[in-house]
């Protein structure tokens, strides 16, 4: 009793230091990774933008943690905004796409409170949304809307979510969309590379890319003018459905991963202090004020 009477203090004075250092991640790893500066790798096309012959990744491209991460309090709207571009109103009008991110949701979402991450256009899009599951939980889904040439509010869609997401926890999210004419399709969201799976038979999907809609990262239009906190990272769109076991690939690749399928690759923007898109498709995104890049974003990471 003497002991622990004389010694007892300091031993919880260093138990409660250690804690505190703990928790802002003094020993977490990634703090010490190495770190891949803004462009560190990016796609080459020879032939310019939209081209396909010859591409391939320049730069250090060995899955790196990233400098940054995008970060929008929820007090924010419409984060990265990329202006409508050919390659994007194609890529979505095709039939096929998938979207591919890093995210972590730091804002605990209300009863049915909706949070867009990535989506096509305002009003009626396709992409990639969170919403309340419970008062520690949230989901991800996706909405591929179609119509038979009518007005968005007459509009069918297809949807498909994957629930049981933790709070302040980086995930790997993908949306995968594929069209089958003349009348059926499916489309897929992915978590941590494990995938939830929605199949249909309707009217054909008619994308409204065309119409001049953009493709934002991060918005508020969609869901009602929800709004949203959380950060973002490694943002890629492909002009194809990619399968399950190519994003379980792109999950271990880790939150500094390069694109994995050059070929279909429309944007790529890792949102490592900029929102350059670094594709080689030039789809550059413009950021809005109130959001901004996080250098010490790691706390919740965990390497695959």
């Amino acid at each position: 009793m003497e002991y622990l009477m004389t010694y007892g203090w300091a031993i919880l004075i260093i138990a409660v230091v250690l804690g505190a250092l703990f928790s802002l991640g003094v020993f977490n790893g990634a703090n010490f990774a190495p770190k891949a500066p803004p462009g560190a790798c990016q796609v080459f096309r020879p032939n310019g933008p939209g081209s396909t012959s010859f591409i391939n990744l320049e730069g250090v491209c060995s899955g790196e943690l990233p400098e940054y991460v995008f970060s929008f309090p929820n007090t924010t709207t419409n984060g990265d905004v990329v202006p409508e571009s050919k390659s994007l109103d194609s890529a979505w009008d095709g039939g096929s796409w998938t979207i591919a991110a890093w995210f972590k949701e730091t804002t605990v979402l209300g009863p049915g409170e909706g949070r867009d991450l990535i989506e096509e256009s305002y009003g009626c899009t396709s992409g990639l949304w969170t919403g309340s599951s419970s008062a520690t939980q949230y989901s991800v889904f996706t909405i591929q809307w179609y119509s038979s040439g009518g007005a968005c509010t007459n509009a069918g869609a297809v949807t498909a979510g994957y629930g049981g997401i933790q709070y302040n926890t980086w995930v790997f999210v993908a949306s995968t969309f594929h069209y089958i004419p003349p009348s059926g399709g499916w489309v897929a969201v992915c978590v941590d590379g494990a995938c939830s799976n929605s199949s249909w038979t309707s009217n054909d999907p008619t994308d409204y890319a065309a119409y001049g809609y953009v493709f934002q990262i991060h918005d508020d239009d969609c869901c009602g003018g929800f709004l949203n906190g959380g950060e973002l990272a490694d943002v890629q769109f492909y002009n194809t459905s990619l399968s399950a076991s190519t994003m379980n690939a792109m999950y271990y690749e880790g939150i500094g991963g390069a694109p994995i399928q050059l070929q279909n690759l429309v944007g790529w923007w890792p949102l490592n202090g900029n929102g350059q898109d670094y594709s080689g498709n030039n789809n550059n995104g413009a950021v809005n004020s109130g959001d901004s890049f996080d250098s010490s974003w790691t706390s919740g990471y965990a390497t695959p």
